[in-house]
């Protein structure tokens, strides 16, 4: 933290600075507050930095987590969520003790994209009823609930809300177009409170805040309370483990030589909500934009992020009044617009261009955020994705006739006999996965060849066989002897002998010296064993 401290300095106050309008928005947002938002930003955002595996990351609340904490304000109040918040922290760093930051590489892109561009429309719509001057509602989705903020909006107009909404909106995204550097977020809050002080505009304002964080508070649910949150603290967890290594992965492609720890930034995480909500703050995470600010800012290292948490500790001991003026509808227009930011038409685009599939996949996740929850939209776009990838790997599995005989073409009585050869004896290889969508389809295909008097079955070039391939491959094996055949195999890799032989697929052949080394050794065995160069002679197949 001592190489560059004046850059780091500068970084984090440019932070805080886009950090400070984002932070009071979300806390309102949550239904927590708008000090929770800050005592969030603070807390969280000092801890994490110090506690966490990324040198970038700025942590705090986010769009994201407050879509999943809304739900639970309304059902179980603010105490509800200060104990959501407490165990999401426990189980982040159970998760970093178990070593589960490798598996953020498995979340499919689609899928993650569909859940952002989901969360980016139920942040836009959660602002219509503060952007429109109106009291929320009381419906349960947020697509109802912005048409009634619609419906009411009509019947008594509040020209003053929506004029500061649009008015703010419209600064930060003309802004960040022409002047990508200049924190218009911030300008733009100011300004709409300045006009709705000298105009004395009849505007919802932030209100009373804290002259200071509050002090440590046990104003939680009691424990009996607990299990009736645990579902809802799982959401939070998964949510902040993936948006936080999410988030940190975007600060390494940024940067040119970081690279974070997984497991550490959420063993950092986890220490981040568990203080947070002691300081009556809620649920944080790592935060995207945030993140990137300060990476483009010029941050070399924690101090940073450090920087951005004391800044914004200042502005609660110190400024607080002046906070509290703040129209509701300038900080819904400030979420409007990150909003709209949140949406990456080119991601869009070129995730829609690599097929059908990956479209369906995006499609699906965005709209089931909309349409249930967070969690349920990951959950829908992973079982998509993984049906949609089982599907793929399937059809790369093949069933291949191979030569007997390799070399140059023989002459003569030879050709003869290797004709006659080819009649009565085929070796196939099996390529690919063998496993539960594939096998099925492998079965047909074997049971459908001519009649043989022996089959080789090469096993070498099975990538991966599981339970059902083994079944499957047993009763094609079964099959074919019924019909006296004689059935060989050779290649047999060592990784799928404990598959085959827990499930005695190869018991019987390996009795009767019919399972082989190699494909040669297995069809020279064949035609001993047939004598199919006579037709006369009848096949010897075992019993």
């Amino acid at each position: 933290m001592g190489r560059s401290p004046r850059r780091d300095l500068l970084a984090g106050l440019t932070v805080a600075i886009v950090a400070l309008p984002l932070a009071l928005g979300f806390g309102v947002a949550s239904g927590a507050g708008a000090e929770a938002g800050l005592a969030t930003a603070v807390v969280a955002g000092a801890l994490a930095a110090v506690f966490g595996g990324s040198d970038f990351q700025v942590s705090g609340p986010t769009g994201a987590m407050t879509v999943v904490l809304v739900p639970i304000v309304h059902e179980f109040g603010v105490p509800g969520v200060l104990t959501v918040g407490l165990l999401s922290g426990l189980l982040l760093i159970a998760l970093a003790l178990a070593g589960a930051g490798r598996f953020m590489a498995y979340v499919p892109a689609p899928v993650v994209e569909g859940f952002t561009l989901g969360i980016a429309g139920v942040i836009g719509l959660q602002q219509v009823p503060a952007a429109l001057g109106v009291e929320p509602g009381g419906a349960g989705n947020v697509l109802a609930g912005a048409w009634q903020a619609l419906g009411d909006f009509t019947l008594h107009p509040d020209p003053a809300s929506a004029g500061l909404a649009a008015g703010v909106a419209l600064v930060m995204l003309l802004g960040a177009r022409l002047r990508p550097g200049v924190p218009f977020s911030l300008l733009a809050v100011v300004a709409a409170t300045a006009v709705a002080g000298l105009a004395h505009l009849d505007v919802a304002t932030i209100g009373h805040l804290p002259s200071g964080l509050p002090a440590p508070s046990l104003a939680f649910l009691d424990p009996s309370s607990v299990p009736h949150l645990a579902t809802a603290a799982l959401a939070v967890a998964a949510l902040a483990a993936l948006e936080s290594l999410m988030s940190a992965t975007a600060a390494d492609a940024m940067s040119v030589s970081e690279r974070h720890d997984s497991d550490r930034e959420l063993f950092g995480q986890g220490l981040a909500n568990l203080a947070a909500p002691l300081f009556g703050g809620v649920a944080a995470t790592g935060a995207i934009a945030r993140t990137a600010v300060n990476v483009r800012s010029g941050a070399a290292s924690r101090l940073a992020a450090l920087a951005h948490a004391a800044v914004l500790a200042v502005v609660v001991f110190a400024a607080a009044p002046l906070v509290s003026g703040i129209p509701l509808a300038a900080l819904a227009g400030v979420l409007i617009a990150t909003a709209v930011r949140m949406v990456e038409v080119a991601s869009l685009r070129a995730i829609a261009r690599a097929g059908r599939g990956e479209a369906a996949i995006l499609a699906l996740t965005a709209g089931a955020t909309l349409a249930f929850d967070l969690v349920t939209a990951v959950i829908v776009g992973l079982v998509v994705a993984g049906v949609l990838a089982l599907r793929q790997v399937a059809r790369t599995a093949a069933l291949a006739q191979e030569p007997l005989h390799t070399g140059p073409p023989p002459g003569g009585h030879r050709k003869q006999e290797q004709a006659l050869l080819a009649e009565h004896i085929a070796a196939y290889r099996i390529d690919g996965p063998l496993f539960f969508a594939a096998a099925h389809r492998f079965l047909l295909e074997l049971a459908e060849t001519t009649p043989l008097r022996a089959v080789v079955l090469r096993l070498s070039h099975v990538t991966a066989i599981d339970s059902t391939g083994a079944l499957v491959l047993a009763d094609a094996i079964t099959k074919l002897r019924r019909r006296g055949v004689l059935v060989l195999v050779s290649g047999v890799r060592d990784e799928h002998r404990r598959t085959l032989d827990a499930l005695g697929v190869l018991d019987a052949l390996e009795v009767e010296g019919l399972v082989l080394a190699t494909t040669p050794e297995a069809i020279a065995r064949a035609e001993h064993l047939t004598d199919a160069t006579h037709p006369k002679t009848a096949p010897r197949t075992a019993r």
